[in-house]
């Protein structure tokens, strides 16, 4: 289904930046014939809601860059970045012409359950990674990090909507790559302890 996919993949995009996908499908909704929002969700490519989201925007981008500051601001975001991923998979369920579906239409309860626990679980996992990277690299490596997240929510966004069927292999190279830095940042840290440590 590729309302499914599409929803999937921008819901977990919000969970790493909960704007971005949002000003994606509003500027394609406004600006193309790529996205035609759902009735009732039409206000989503108004300039008043594209101004906002670009303010929240920039906001995060800074906010998630600066240690400490960051893990404040994913506690808020703890509430936002679910929520945006079940807004912007409901308000993507017209991509189901596209595959002659119309069970996602029918049921739009789904999308949005779907989409909060998509974000949710990919913002969990940022959310428990960054205290570690900061304390791992001593506050250098959140600011890349989060770059790295801010590229991955945008690439993650445009294929879901443009090439939705590859929303599968961008999902794995996200899990992979949140894993591989994970693993990572675990051995660093254990090749700093002394060689008298002897805890896990």
């Amino acid at each position: 289904m590729l309302a499914a996919l599409t929803g999937m993949g921008l819901s977990a995009a919000a969970g790493l930046n909960a704007y971005i996908p949002f000003l994606v499908v509003a500027l394609l909704a406004r600006f193309t014939d790529v996205v035609t929002l759902p009735v009732g969700y039409e206000w989503m490519e108004s300039g008043w809601a594209i101004g906002v989201g670009a303010v929240l925007l920039l906001a995060e981008v800074v906010l998630d860059k600066v240690p400490a500051v960051d893990t404040v601001n994913d506690a808020i975001q703890t509430f936002i970045r679910p929520s945006m991923g079940g807004l912007v998979f409901a308000a993507t369920n017209a991509a189901s012409e596209l595959d002659n579906s119309t069970w996602m239409s029918e049921h739009p309860w789904v999308g949005v359950v779907l989409g909060v626990v998509v974000a949710g679980l990919v913002h969990t996992g940022k959310m428990a990674a960054r205290p570690i990277v900061n304390g791992a690299t001593v506050g250098f490596g959140g600011p890349v990090v989060s770059t790295v997240e801010d590229g991955a929510s945008v690439g993650l966004s445009v294929v879901a909507l443009l090439a939705p069927v590859f929303v599968v292999v961008a999902l794995g190279l996200l899990v992979w790559l949140l894993v591989w830095m994970w693993l990572r940042v675990r051995e660093w840290r254990r090749s700093r302890r002394p060689p008298s440590y002897a805890g896990p």
